[in-house]
This record gives C-alpha cells, sequence and structure tokens, in this order.
C-alpha cells in the first residue's frame, strides 16, 4: 500500500508539506509519494499566461499514480482535490480519495465557482503575469496558525507563484463518483471556510471533522496518519 499526496495552490515541494506525515506512515510500511505540479513551476516550467495548467497537473498526478499497481490512497489537499478528480479517473490502483479542506467538484466546474464572492484577501493577483500566490504576510495567521514555529518560519519558503489559468479550468471528469472517499473538514480553517467544507463533505462517502487549520498534516499528523491507517482494507494490505 502507498500514500500519494497531491498538495495545495500556490506552494511547491509537496515533499516538505507532507514530512511530518511520511515518517509516521513509514514506521507502519507504508510509502509516501508527492507529484510535482507543473502549473506551481516545480517542473521548471515558467508559470503564467501560456504556462503550464491543470491540464499538466493532471497529467502529472495521474502518471504517478499509473506508476505502480500498488494499491494507492490519494491524499488531496485543496487545490489538490480539483487535479484528483481527474487525474484519478479510471485508476485501478487507486482504492481510496481522502480530501482534506478539499474543493471536490461535479464535472464542469471550475476552482473560480468555489468560495465567497469576491477575491481572496489572503491572495496577490497578477493579472499582467497571469500568475497568483498567496501572500507571505497573510499565511501564518490565516493557513498555519496551529502550526508550531518551525513549521511556521520554514513554510514561507515553500510558497510559489502559480499559473492562474487554473481557476477557470473546467473539470473534466470526476473520480470521486466511483472511488470510496472520505472527506477531512477542518474546523479552525481560517483558508477554506469550515462551511464551505462541509458543503463539499455532503459528497463524500465518509466525513471526519478535526479541530484543525487549512494544514492538518503539518499539525496534527498523527491524526491524519490514524485515519489513512483506520481506512478499510488499508491495514490489511500486505507491506
Amino acid at each position: 500500500m502507498r500514500v500519494v499526496f497531491v498538495h495545495g495552490a500556490c506552494v511547491r515541494d509537496g515533499s516538505w508539506w507532507w514530512h511530518r506525515a511520511a515518517p509516521l506512515l513509514q514506521e507502519q510500511g507504508v510509502t509516501s509519494l508527492t507529484p510535482l505540479l507543473p502549473s506551481c513551476g516545480e517542473t521548471g516550467l515558467a508559470t503564467g499566461t501560456g504556462g503550464p495548467g491543470l491540464a499538466e497537473d493532471v497529467d502529472a498526478v495521474r502518471t504517478v499514480l499509473q506508476g505502480s499497481d500498488e494499491p494507492t490512497v490519494v491524499v488531496a489537499h485543496s487545490y489538490g482535490g480539483i487535479v484528483t478528480a481527474e487525474a484519478a479517473v479510471g485508476v485501478a490502483s487507486v482504492r481510496h480519495l481522502v480530501l482534506i479542506s478539499s474543493y471536490l467538484p461535479e464535472v464542469g466546474q471550475s476552482l473560480s465557482e468555489f468560495g465567497d464572492e469576491g477575491p481572496s484577501p489572503f491572495l496577490d493577483v497578477d493579472l499582467d503575469a497571469g500568475t497568483f500566490g498567496v501572500r507571505p504576510e497573510l499565511l501564518v495567521d490565516n493557513y498555519l496558525q496551529d502550526c508550531d514555529a518551525d513549521v511556521q518560519e520554514q513554510a514561507l519558503s515553500h510558497l510559489a507563484r502559480q499559473s492562474l489559468h487554473v481557476t477557470g479550468a473546467p473539470v473534466l471528469t470526476a473520480a470521486w463518483h466511483d472511488v470510496p472517499s472520505t472527506y477531512v473538514v477542518c474546523a479552525k480553517d481560517k483558508g477554506t471556510s469550515p462551511r464551505l467544507q462541509r458543503d463539499f463533505a455532503r459528497r463524500a462517502g465518509r466525513v471526519v471533522e478535526l479541530d484543525a487549520g487549512h494544514h492538518p498534516f503539518l499539525s496534527q499528523p498523527t491524526a491524519i496518519v490514524d485515519l489513512l491507517m483506520s481506512l478499510d482494507g488499508f491495514a490489511d494490505e500486505p507491506r
């Protein structure tokens, strides 16, 4: 059994964002992989107008998912749910989707349709360059308020400017229709409102609520790993 972690928007280095959960899984004999998302500049291509977008992110994650027949749980965080909706479709090895504070789209929906009216005050949008990113000065208070000081400090160096056109790209398929799913609502999240999360959670097969901010795999990694190990068939798979 393996876990594939798909990170959220406007960050890079998924292995860093997952670094507190990965060793706990490894102790259980479970490996973790973290695909690189081209729209966040992780593959060397310039982001922005004309740069890589949702389709390229989907291809990157799908390549990782199809790279092994090993039973796989996909953990999708925030924007990662948009990518996973397409990337996990028809991949026989994918056994479960875990959506953490995530967007859970229907076919035809895009990231721009979700959330409250108006642009998020946490984001800096550059229309000329065609990129957007988290305002560094607002990162900790809105996304990492329940994490320790080391994580808060290190996270600043793992932000990224992402291609803006990912926000308007419609999802072409929705894997959660056919793959068992668990939605993790983060009740103290200031980045994605718990109200919106609970709306998405109605689409999932199972809902778990944590008293956590936007990144529980950093603030409460043991809770996330315990959840993964509790999934039907997960702990029983040979490792």
